[in-house]
């Protein structure tokens, strides 16, 4: 596993219940999450700002203690990240991510030092986490998702972090029929960050699933690795799928290319207890 385990802004203070208890800069939220299946120590709370709960007809609503902004920052390093709490739970960001953020941002940083060429495509880009590392790390970044306000979100992120004029290309498309037409036009990127949804459903009907549809988008996706790629990486959050088939599918894909695979679950360190919250897997393609 690896762990993101270097925010300042960001903090899991306790989990327990089926939820857990953020902190997002000065504002602490508690919301569901799916791996905590141990109960709460102590069986409060304590303080914090709002609350996910959960509807008997799905879904769910925020209470809030106190009245909070509509969105507030926090940072990461030398970027910035608009948080915003949405009427599914989520926060807009997922900050294990930043693990992975790390690693390609040092094989990017590398390559532009060497004066190579980087062109990063960021495929399911929600709202730019990975597309602003990469930015900042000196990359030239197409960011792709199909929901325009994801991608407005991910141009606020990038001008919020000073990267308002960096090259970034934010493209509102089916990601599948994107690459496609990439394909056809003989783009070509020396690192590729995607992560596919378990299930989504296209502008016309079109459905997505992740263990039927993975192996066959990949195989599109090495048509666009450029000859001297640096990096893949998958990230994914469907339950059930073990990271080593991940992984197998990526060193299968890149088996005409000399690099090596790793693959793992990304974590969050939990400040009250010293354990660790799963949150998804990724596989990673390395050149050699």
């Amino acid at each position: 596993m690896i762990l993101a385990d270097t925010w300042e802004d960001y903090e899991i203070l306790e989990c327990g219940d089926g939820m857990k208890k953020e902190r997002w800069g000065e504002i602490v939220l508690v919301r569901p999450d799916p791996q905590v299946i141990w109960p709460l120590k102590g069986g409060s709370w304590g303080k914090f700002d709002a609350y996910y709960q959960r509807s008997k007809k799905g879904g769910g609503a925020w209470d809030y203690k106190r009245q909070l902004p509509e969105s507030w920052k926090i940072g990461y390093k030398d970027r910035a990240f608009k948080i915003r709490p949405t009427n599914f739970k989520h926060t807009g960001l997922f900050p294990e991510q930043a693990a992975n953020w790390d690693w390609f941002s040092k094989l990017i940083s590398r390559d532009v030092q060497e004066g190579k060429e980087v062109k990063v495509l960021n495929l399911f880009g929600y709202t730019g986490g990975a597309t602003v590392a990469a930015a900042a790390a000196g990359a030239q970044v197409c960011h792709v998702d199909a929901a325009k306000g994801m991608v407005a979100w991910c141009r606020e992120n990038a001008s919020i972090s000073g990267l308002e004029n960096a090259p970034i290309r934010y493209i509102i498309d089916d990601c599948v029929k994107f690459v496609e037409r990439e394909i056809r036009r003989g783009n070509r990127y020396q690192g590729i960050i995607m992560d596919p949804p378990s299930y989504g459903r296209g502008s016309k009907g079109e459905i997505w699933q992740f263990e039927r549809d993975l192996w066959g988008f990949l195989q599109k996706c090495i048509k666009i690795v450029a000859p001297n790629p640096s990096f893949v990486l998958v990230n994914a959050y469907t339950t059930g799928i073990s990271p080593t088939i991940v992984g197998n599918l990526l060193r299968e894909t890149m088996s005409d290319h000399k690099g090596k695979v790793t693959s793992g679950e990304v974590g969050l360190p939990i400040s009250n207890s010293g354990n660790t919250l799963p949150c998804g897997l990724y596989a990673r393609w390395q050149s050699a």
